[in-house]
């Protein structure tokens, strides 16, 4: 016993301190003292009736094998402290946060039984309460706080966050006023009138647009009066930015009542008027964006930015914090807390969305990060029409929140002061740490999925429930009367104002033939134009004074003196030094570095990103070299001047969806900024077909949304198999439309060099698609020379510059690597009755270049179309579509496969060579009758 003798000659409240900084970080305290309570822990573990305790006095524990003479009162505050962790750890389980169905309920419950205390034990004083903030307390004055706190309107998890300032934050602010606000009778009748817009405003659209569809906010309303006080605290604290992105429940709501858009505009849109705009298809009213200004009670004027968004749930996210990272580069640079990023949840779309867990992990990530995202939940507790029991296997929607130890804050969406408070938590949260914090405000949906369904088919009881509950601005305004806040005929004042002012502006609205789409985020566009697509065939110059080129080149053919690379590293820059100003002959990485150079010469921002493109998948970039011992960061692109712009460069995360969401809004924010996702294998943009069809081909038509993000991806058939040859060209080309982007598959450095120019040097914006190489990256043949750079253009199409016109009896259309593949054939064969022409540009297609080489070579009888890929892929029916003269053409290419290659790289290779020896002699057709089983 004398081991532990020290136990009597302490007192308990520092004990009570102790133990509680062993609960929240075990390695916080001297290594005795947690090996003691770890012993301690252990025995309490085993079951409170396998613990060796007298019976008589409880105060002699046996503890990792030894008896231990402990004050019964001592241990008594262990147990309470244990209480206590087990509110802070499990309250949020038994809270009131459900304002129309009984919790689940969870076992152990917080009685104080399985604690080791007793109803004996509720008018006993214990130091425990100095750590909660109340002094030495009864047993039962603790609970009551602790219920309080933590098991009343609001539901706080945080105790598995792993940084104790933190923890200690979070127990500093929810402990003050038990953690319920104390708000001014002021500020209550501001809550109720927001809630009070939030309810008219549904109503009004309820009876003058009867069966059309609005995705009521009907049941969370309180999400008007949670945005808004956290915009005007946020003003207060310096934010000058907000970034929102929200799928469409509760949308139309939130952009008259927070965002400041007319409701006139919103009127003329369910009116359904034509557009003004004749260059414009629109989108259905809940989807689109807008920016305003909104100056806030205490005259700090704000730019409010919510983000169009496509029915795909929770694709919005990700372009939002891509919106938010590049202004946050653009206009204040490093200092995150002037741009803050909203992203508003449902519930079912935050469980069952893979998106949202990628862009969570982007979170804390140097390329992704934007200083911590507000994310709110607006939960229905149903999914269309599917249960939340069987939306998820989690506890909650918002576990995946976890992931980045992110504090989360459930929200009774009926008590509308708590919501407003848990508001302020979120925001002070994220301005104090710079780190991500959810909001679940749990609520329902009054209606069906839309207000023309019958939720009663799914869930005829919760809607029973639902018929007799009161809205969220009626329960508030009853309790603001019995506090004597308001009077009777108060919220019915409110109420015939507000509507008043609607029905003005739909009159208003009605007199009004056409409906005019504000652009989203003018105010970073101006200066570009929108161009049909006739102008976006338009030459633009993209030459480049050779001494500043030179002075470039040099820059980057250098490595820093005094650090110390790998031996190979410096073979690669000695070699491109070589290259450049010895041989005159560079290679694809040597084009692409320079065009990046050339733009930051030029004051033009370069951000890429994408799974290993800091030195390229295929090892050809090295736009990063480490040094080797430390492993610094040498970024030589950076050292070209001291007004150049910034070039930004990071390997993402193994992600595809949320990291072109990100890249695309980052270029929907920054147009003076060259945005690339490169993807490690084009096949890999499959996992982000959703923002490619949704955002990348369709905005500008969609939302008036130019943006000039650059895709790379790596195609061609090296015998890689199915999944590493084609970047599915047909697919995009097959969303070509009119003036929406650019398709480009091209062979030369040059090419490279001047097609990445022209995308910033033009006065507008269009996605850009490029199909790049893989083995032409060290082809000795894909070569330019420096004055192709300085003084060429980007060319459509690219004849034959070898060929004798009078000669050429076949005329070949090609494009991309298999150029090569065919012209080493033509050298071998010494063909000159074969002209090799490329189509570098795919779409817009250069079709009158073609018609007038088809016209320029009038010897040739044999018009031929070759692709390596098969012919249901690759760029055939692209041309069938939008070549007239396609009835002309031999097509030469692999049979119909549903795989786009062979696994077998012999088998492989054998097709490859059928379509090349068709090319060559139409009598090899490959597509009549197989001569072989390949």
């Amino acid at each position: 016993m004398d081991k532990y003798s020290f136990l009597n000659a302490v007192h308990t409240s520092y004990f009570s301190e102790l133990y509680d900084k062993y609960l929240i970080n075990p390695d916080s305290i001297e290594p005795s003292w947690r090996a003691f309570f770890q012993g301690f822990d252990f025995g309490i573990e085993s079951s409170l009736d396998e613990l060796d305790i007298d019976t008589e006095n409880r105060s002699t524990v046996t503890i990792n094998g030894n008896q231990v003479e402990m004050p019964e009162s001592l241990q008594k505050e262990f147990q309470v402290i244990r209480l206590i962790d087990g509110y802070r750890s499990r309250g949020h389980l038994f809270t009131k946060t459900n304002p129309v169905r009984e919790r689940r309920r969870y076992e152990p419950t917080l009685d104080i039984v399985n604690f080791g205390l007793a109803e004996a034990d509720l008018d006993t004083v214990f130091n425990a309460g100095d750590i909660i903030g109340i002094g030495p307390s009864t047993l039962r004055e603790i609970i009551a706080h602790l219920t309080s706190i933590y098991c009343d309107s609001i539901g706080v998890e945080y105790m598995y966050i792993r940084k104790p300032e933190r923890i200690k934050w979070i127990q500093n602010w929810i402990n003050v006023n038990d953690n319920h606000p104390n708000f001014s009778p002021e500020r209550k009748k501001h809550i109720l009138k927001k809630l009070n817009q939030a309810v008219s405003f549904e109503g009004f659209l309820h009876t003058k647009y009867v069966g059309q569809k609005r995705f009521s906010l009907e049941g969370n309303e309180s999400l008007i009066p949670a945005l808004d006080v956290i915009v005007e605290r946020a003003a207060e604290m310096g934010v000058k930015q907000f970034v929102m992105g929200m799928a469409h429940r509760g949308r139309l709501n939130v952009l008259t009542n927070i965002f400041g858009k007319s409701a006139k505009d919103i009127f003329s849109e369910f009116d359904g008027k034509d557009y003004e705009q004749e260059i414009f298809d629109g989108d259905v009213k809940y989807h689109l964006g807008w920016t305003s200004d909104r100056m806030s009670d205490n005259g700090n004027q704000i730019r409010m930015n919510i983000a169009p968004n496509p029915s795909h749930l929770e694709t919005v996210g990700a372009v939002v914090e891509g919106i938010a990272r590049a202004k946050q580069d653009a206009h204040y640079q490093d200092d995150f807390s002037k741009v803050l990023p909203i992203v508003v949840h449902g519930d079912a779309a935050i469980a069952g969305q893979g998106l949202v867990y990628e862009v969570i992990q982007m979170a804390n990530l140097d390329g992704y990060r934007t200083g911590g995202t507000i994310h709110i939940v607006v939960n229905n507790q149903i999914g269309f029409t599917t249960n939340y029991l069987d939306a998820r296997s989690s506890t909650y929607c918002t576990d995946v929140g976890k992931v980045t130890l992110s504090p989360v804050l459930h929200v009774n969406a009926d008590d509308a002061e708590a919501v407003v408070h848990a508001a302020l938590f979120a925001l002070e949260y994220r301005m104090q740490f710079d780190q991500d914090v959810f909001l679940d405000l749990l609520g329902y949906r009054k209606y069906g999925h839309n207000e023309g369904d019958e939720p009663r088919f799914t869930q005829p009881k919760l809607y029973k429930a639902i018929a007799k509950h009161m809205n969220p601005r009626d329960i508030y305004a009853e309790r603001l009367m019995k506090e004597g806040v308001i009077n009777e005929g108060y919220v019915a004042e409110l109420e015939k104002q507000y509507k008043d002012s609607l029905e003005v502006k739909l009159e208003d609205s009605r007199k009004e033939d056409k409906t005019i789409i504000t652009p989203f985020m003018a105010d970073e566009w101006k200066g570009f134009e929108n161009v049909r697509e006739w102008e976006m065939m338009d030459p633009v110059d993209t030459t480049f004074e050779k001494e500043k080129l030179n002075e470039i080149a040099k820059v980057i053919t250098e490595l820093p003196k005094g650090k110390k690379f790998l031996r190979k590293v410096e073979k690669l820059v000695k070699d491109r030094h070589k290259m450049y100003f010895e041989d005159d002959s560079l290679d694809w990485a040597m084009g692409e570095l320079l065009a990046y150079g050339t733009l930051l010469q030029e004051g033009f921002g370069v951000r890429m990103s994408g799974q290993d493109v800091e030195r390229g998948t295929f090892s050809h970039r090295h736009a990063v070299m480490k040094v080797e011992e430390s492993e610094e960061e040498v970024l030589l692109l950076n050292n070209i001047s001291t007004k150049q712009g910034r070039f930004q460069i990071y390997n993402s995360l193994l992600s595809e969806y949320g990291v072109v969401g990100f890249d695309y809004g980052y270029a929907m924010a920054s147009p003076n900024t060259l945005t690339i996702w490169e993807a490690q294998f084009g096949d890999f943009s499959n996992g982000a077909q959703i923002m490619i069809d949704q955002y990348i081909s369709a905005a500008e038509d969609k939302w008036k949304l130019q943006n000039g993000l650059v895709m790379l991806l790596p195609h061609g058939y090296e015998g890689q198999g199915a999944e590493h040859s084609s970047a599915r060209m047909e697919r995009y080309l097959q969303l070509c439309a009119r003036d929406n982007m650019y398709i480009a598959d091209v062979t030369t450095p040059a090419q490279m060099f001047h097609i990445l120019r022209r995308q910033m040097k033009a006065n507008f914006r269009k996605p850009l698609i490029i199909f790049t190489p893989k083995s032409l990256l060290r082809h000795p043949k894909a070569v330019s020379t420096v004055d192709e750079l300085a003084n060429g253009s980007f060319k459509e199409v690219i004849d034959d510059a070898t060929a004798d016109v009078k000669k050429v009896k076949s005329l070949v259309f090609c494009t991309g690597k298999f150029y090569y593949d065919l012209l080493a054939v033509k050298e071998e064969l010494n063909r000159d009755d074969v002209a090799l022409v490329r189509v570098e540009q795919l779409f817009p297609l250069p079709d009158q270049q073609m018609k007038d080489l088809i016209a320029k070579y009038k010897n040739a009888d044999d018009i031929v179309w070759a692709q390596e890929e098969p012919r249901n892929m690759g760029a055939w029916s692209h041309l069938m579509m939008h070549f007239s003269d396609v009835g002309k053409f031999r097509v030469a290419s692999r049979r119909f496969y549903a795989a786009p290659a062979a696994g077998s790289a012999v088998r492989s290779k054998a097709r490859h060579q059928q379509v090349i020896d068709y090319v060559f002699d139409k009598t090899k057709d490959n597509m009549s009758k197989p001569k072989s089983k390949n």
